[in-house]
């Protein structure tokens, strides 16, 4: 662990632990919490301090089979005291929550193409903090990647919160911004965070009263590890300063980790997210959309495909200005995309995809169509 001071030893319900919980750790086993990932081990958390444990040929050969089983930071284990004083990571207890990524690209034909491994950035979490800088007035937030961060947030089971970080740099266009991001994000929390003067960190630890669990994502410099020192009270992750030429910050963090903190609650600091592939997808895409999902509840036709068809309530919401144009394109880009994750595992789908993508590729084998 990155903090200067550890405890010699763990409250199990300061870290989350319950009666639930409890009731499914297997005989023999001392529970504990998995704060970092190593290659065939974890450091975990747990009454007797901070721990080392390797994983059991169980857990490898679960993780063989699925990565998705593998320990995360987050997740709840069962350890074996071994006769030399080693302890072993024999099992997983059942996540409550997972936030996990796919990782999806396109082929050379258009299509989407993806490896149908997930990838669980962290486990039992309660809130999901999606961070986004303020740089310059000039500038405007990245919504594609808050939209696909908090289909992910929601997708998991965790509470998704926006925070817009690095308040002090925007100046007067900060309202103009938080407007903006608000419209990516409706029914969630937006707020503006400052760590370096302490704006809205109160806000933020309020969150994570009770013993809850939060992770921290967004992408490289969004100022996240600034936050959990500002949350922790002094300096548990490494920084680096702000690029003088545009107020941005520099890829920092590198691994995982699950930090306590002082006053309640923990928080998994997290490196910079590059590619945010769907995994699973079910409701999480519904949930982010939820503007353009009751528009379409109002469209004339119950198939509407929302592009010219008559008594479309989604073009006549673009077009009278309420909805944005931008937020349309991404919310078929990321059903597109949850499409074909769910198609890798249901036949009926998967072939349904490729017979449409045959069509377009026989359409744009016509001769005398148009190239660019």
């Amino acid at each position: 662990m990155s903090s200067s001071v550890l405890p010699d030893f763990y409250d199990l319900s300061s870290l989350g632990w319950n009666d639930s919980l409890a009731a499914g750790l297997p005989s023999g086993t001392l529970p504990a919490r998995v704060a970092r990932v190593d290659r065939g081990a974890a450091e975990v958390l747990c009454a007797e301090g901070q721990l080392t444990a390797h994983y059991s040929a169980r857990v490898r050969r679960a993780a063989a089979a699925d990565p998705v089983d593998l320990p995360c930071v987050g997740d709840w284990a069962a350890l074996r005291r071994l006769p030399e004083g080693r302890f072993e990571l024999e099992a997983l207890l059942p996540r409550r929550t997972a936030f996990v990524r796919g990782g999806v690209g396109r082929t050379s034909q258009g299509g989407l193409s993806g490896d149908s491994r997930g990838q669980v950035l962290a486990a039992n979490v309660d809130v999901v903090f999606v961070a986004e800088p303020a740089l310059h007035a000039t500038d405007t937030a990245d919504l594609g990647r808050i939209e696909r961060l908090l289909a992910l947030a929601w997708e998991s089971g965790g509470h998704p919160v926006v925070l817009v970080t690095k308040a002090d740099l925007i100046g007067d266009g900060l309202g103009f911004l938080m407007d903006e991001v608000a419209s990516a994000a409706p029914g969630v929390d937006v707020h503006a965070v400052c760590s370096v003067t302490g704006e809205g960190v109160d806000l933020v630890r309020g969150y994570l009263e009770g013993s809850r669990t939060a992770v921290v994502l967004g992408a490289s410099g969004a100022g996240k590890s600034t936050l959990v020192n500002a949350l922790a009270g002094e300096a548990v992750m490494e920084t680096q300063q702000v690029r003088a030429g545009d107020g941005r910050g520099r890829h920092t963090t590198v691994h995982r980790e699950l930090i306590p903190l002082p006053g309640g609650g923990l928080v998994v600091d997290t490196p910079g997210i590059r590619r945010i592939g769907l995994y699973e997808m079910g409701e999480g895409v519904e949930a982010v959309f939820a503007d353009i999902e009751e528009l379409a509840g109002e469209c004339r036709f119950a198939d509407c495909g929302h592009d010219s068809e008559p008594g479309c309530a989604v073009v006549a919401a673009i077009e009278d200005g309420t909805l944005p144009e931008r937020r349309l394109a991404s919310w078929r880009k990321l059903q597109r995309e949850a499409a074909w994750m769910a198609s890798r595992t249901d036949a009926r789908l998967r072939k349904e995809l490729q017979s449409k993508w045959k069509v377009i590729h026989k359409e744009m084998r016509k001769p005398g169509r148009n190239r660019p």
